[in-house]
């Protein structure tokens, strides 16, 4: 029994615990809530991966790149192009939250909310003092945004300019973020009875706004990471790379499928490193390096869905946004996208660091996790696609490319 369970694909098993938890809560009503200790134990999994997660893989994602002046035009374009776009995918994000408002209307006096994250009301050079840590061990042990990814960096970019001094000390931290890829698939276990009780708790206790809200929100997802494919990365190709956009998605269309089912962008990395390769006519060299890297870093369906997550939740709980907390979460969500492991599930555990740093409570994390695995399924998709435009405008910008190769594997 115990086999069979584990047999079936995880998203399935999710899927059915969501659908199962919403008949339950609606036939259960507002004693539901006396499961939500279930979703209370998933949620508290989630946070206690967040520190380590985000350390390791951001210092090996830093190390990954190589040595620092051998980086040359290939990195710097990429990174480049990462960056960019996962600005304008976070701000796409804000823009969708505060046009549609998905949040709007939920009435939670129903239920208990615990601490509320203080945001800090700080100036612009305290804040500029604030991201260097005065203590690294208090700063991960109070979880603070800005000075850990910081020090991360630092540690990463420490690794690079050691050279062959550093190799022993990348390979621990390649190691720690493989073990805390596992750790984190290990919790990622336990998503079907936490998104059960959390579902059955939504709609015993607050009803069919808060679905017809989380309805909203995955909706919104969708057609942000649609956006994101179909309009900047379209442009991208059309209009930086100058390629025919047909045969850009038709060359990657086996990996946008895989990607979609199995959550991962890690997982899709053969079939992205293939079609860049055999169907874009992508050079080895550059496809190896800006895809492996992007599966790392390149996380723009995360980066768009954290902006949007952050203001659903500050809109359930009227927590009031100034623009400064708008910068800082287009700040914080493309760090924290950067720091998500490609694996199901990590977007899920980044929300807890941009929520704290702009007050948002942690209890949206227990609305949005119950939808979580259906949202997460498009944003890989996104995440894959864009590893696959951004090596090929670079190819494109370095000369790396065999537009041939690419027009031919197009009409097989």
């Amino acid at each position: 029994m115990l086999r069979t369970w584990f047999e079936i694909p995880l998203w399935q098993r999710v899927v059915t615990a969501l659908i199962l938890g919403i008949l339950t809560g609606w036939a259960w009503g507002p004693e539901a809530e006396s499961i939500k200790w279930i979703g209370d134990f998933f949620i508290k999994s989630i946070k206690m991966l967040v520190v380590p997660l985000i350390f390791f893989s951001l210092v090996a994602g830093v190390a990954a790149i190589g040595d620092l002046r051998k980086l040359g035009a290939v990195g710097g374009r990429a990174m480049l192009l990462f960056v960019i776009t996962g600005q304008i995918a976070v701000w796409m994000g804000l823009t969708m939250g505060t046009i549609f408002a998905p949040g709007a209307g939920v009435d939670v006096s129903a239920i208990s909310k615990g601490e509320t994250p203080e945001p800090n009301e700080t100036t612009a050079v305290d804040m500029i003092l604030s991201i260097i840590p005065e203590s690294p061990v208090q700063v991960m042990a109070d979880a603070q945004v800005l000075p850990l990814i910081v020090f991360a960096l630092l540690i990463g970019i420490g690794i690079l300019m050691a050279e062959k001094d550093g190799e022993p000390v990348k390979k621990i931290f390649d190691s720690g973020a493989i073990i805390m890829q596992k750790v984190t698939l290990i919790v990622m276990e336990l998503t079907p009875f936490g998104v059960f009780a959390l579902m059955a708790w939504v709609a015993g206790t607050l009803g069919l706004d808060a679905l017809v809200s989380l309805a909203q929100l995955v909706g919104l997802n969708y057609l942000g990471c649609l956006l994101i494919i179909f309009v900047m990365y379209s442009s991208l190709i059309k209009f930086v790379a100058k390629l025919p956009v047909r045969h850009f998605f038709r060359g990657i269309v086996d990996a946008m499928a895989v990607s979609y089912s199995t959550a991962s962008s890690n997982a899709t990395l053969p079939v992205t490193l293939r079609c860049t390769q055999r169907n874009l006519g992508v050079s080895p060299s550059v496809s190896s390096f800006v895809v492996s890297l992007g599966a790392t870093i390149n996380m723009n369906g995360t980066a768009m869905y954290l902006g949007l997550a952050t203001l659903f939740g500050a809109q359930i709980f009227g927590v009031d946004l100034t623009w400064g907390d708008y910068f800082l979460i287009s700040i914080l969500a493309t760090l924290a996208a950067i720091g998500a492991a490609g694996i199901p599930g990590a977007g899920l555990i980044m929300m807890a660091l941009v929520f704290g740093a702009v007050g948002v409570p942690l209890e949206t994390i227990a609305f949005v996790a119950g939808v979580d695995r259906i949202m997460d399924m498009m944003r890989t998709t996104t995440n894959v696609s864009g590893d696959a435009a951004i090596a090929t405008t670079v190819a494109v910008m370095v000369g790396e490319i065999d537009r041939e190769e690419m027009i031919s594997a197009d009409d097989v």
